[in-house]
């Protein structure tokens, strides 16, 4: 062979040589770019699709070696190189992507990222079943708030009783006694949620209506008149004393419904200025409250000043109010006078507060052993 085909053959294959690897290795081109599968939503697994890609030389993806990177708002996220990614607490408001990075047998390869996911957002709770209220919702009475199944089991809970939708003051714990101003409400307990990664979470118990102490065991009536010429409020004098009949401490507590009528009735409630008090009876006077017979009679006078002692102690004309009333239909009822049971002990309401105590403190409503 001459020096010049010589020549020409090995330039030739020269050529070949740079061009057919050159074909072979052309970097892989995705035809549709990776994906995220999965809500972007704390505790959820998102799973990468590695999308499709184009060899560029012919041969199927399937000979593409592909691996993967997680990103976190564009950055690398530490480690996180499988196809699935947990999503953490790091991830709360950022967005999630992947890049897939396809490589050939000829050691080509090219990167694509997916588009990123919504911010990640806090989980919510599993509640499998929600708290509930356990116990007698009665006046003088306590419940428990029973907590319920929550997936996972949170970190924190906090615990508060409303009644009629309103929170009560310093109620936080599991227990509640129920108060008397309660009654004919409706009580629930409300547990407020916390653990990291989730929503807070505010679970309230099913509405309880609150009774009172007892059920109705007797209903009477009753009207109100007055006796004299009368300086104060009629119409306070009557709603007041209503107030008193329905009070779960009072005799409603013991079983006995109040409900005035404009006339007649079981018994009549009398407002009477001082100097009518004794024409009821010899045994009333003019500065006391009295009973006789079908009329419960409350002295003007202490209606609206209450008694020296009651002042000198400072208690609340109101409550001055609720024990008269109390005192003098509890002899309509057939109470008699009771006396201190101790000293530092509430005194009856059947005692007569009014002229002493005995060692005992004022009280305007009847004790539990009245009440039985």
């Amino acid at each position: 062979m001459g020096l010049t085909r010589l020549l020409l053959a090995v330039l030739l294959g020269a050529a070949l040589l740079v061009a057919t690897p050159g074909a072979a290795g052309a970097q892989p081109v995705p035809t549709q770019p990776p994906l995220v599968k999965g809500e972007p939503v704390y505790g959820e697994r998102l799973v990468a699709g590695a999308g499709t890609w184009d060899t560029g030389s012919g041969s199927g993806s399937e000979q593409l070696t592909l691996t993967y990177q997680w990103l976190r708002a564009g950055e690398a996220v530490p480690g996180a190189t499988g196809r699935t990614l947990r999503l953490g607490l790091d991830d709360l408001g950022r967005r999630i992507s992947v890049a897939v990075t396809a490589t050939d047998p000829a050691g080509e390869s090219a990167t694509a990222v997916s588009a990123p996911t919504a911010r990640v957002e806090r989980a919510d709770f599993d509640v499998r079943s929600r708290p509930r209220v356990a116990g007698v919702a009665r006046f003088g009475r306590s419940v428990a708030l029973r907590a319920g199944d929550v997936r996972p089991a949170p970190t924190r809970t906090r615990t508060r009783w409303t009644v009629a939708g309103e929170p009560v003051a310093g109620e936080r714990g599991r227990t509640y006694r129920v108060r008397p101003g309660d009654v004919g409400r409706r009580l629930r307990g409300v547990v407020t949620l916390r653990a990291p990664g989730h929503r807070t979470t505010v679970l309230r118990t099913a509405a309880r209506r609150v009774e009172h102490r007892v059920d109705v065991r007797r209903t009477v009536t009753y009207s109100v008149q007055t006796r004299g010429r009368i300086t104060t409020s009629l119409a306070t004098f009557r709603r007041q004393a209503q107030e008193t009949y329905l009070d779960a401490r009072g005799w409603r507590g013991g079983g006995v419904r109040f409900v005035p009528v404009r006339r007649g009735g079981s018994f009549t409630l009398v407002l009477a200025a001082a100097a009518e008090v004794p024409r009821f009876s010899p045994v009333c006077s003019a500065t006391w409250s009295c009973r006789v017979g079908r009329y419960v009679v409350i002295n003007q006078e202490r209606w609206k000043h209450a008694s020296p002692a009651w002042n000198a102690a400072r208690g609340a004309r109101r409550d001055y109010r609720h024990m008269v009333v109390n005192h003098e239909t509890g002899h309509w009822l057939g109470r008699g006078h009771a006396s201190c049971g101790g000293p530092g002990q509430l005194a009856p309401v059947m005692q007569q507060q009014s002229k002493g105590l005995g060692g005992c403190r004022f009280n305007p409503w009847p004790t539990l052993g009245e009440l039985r």
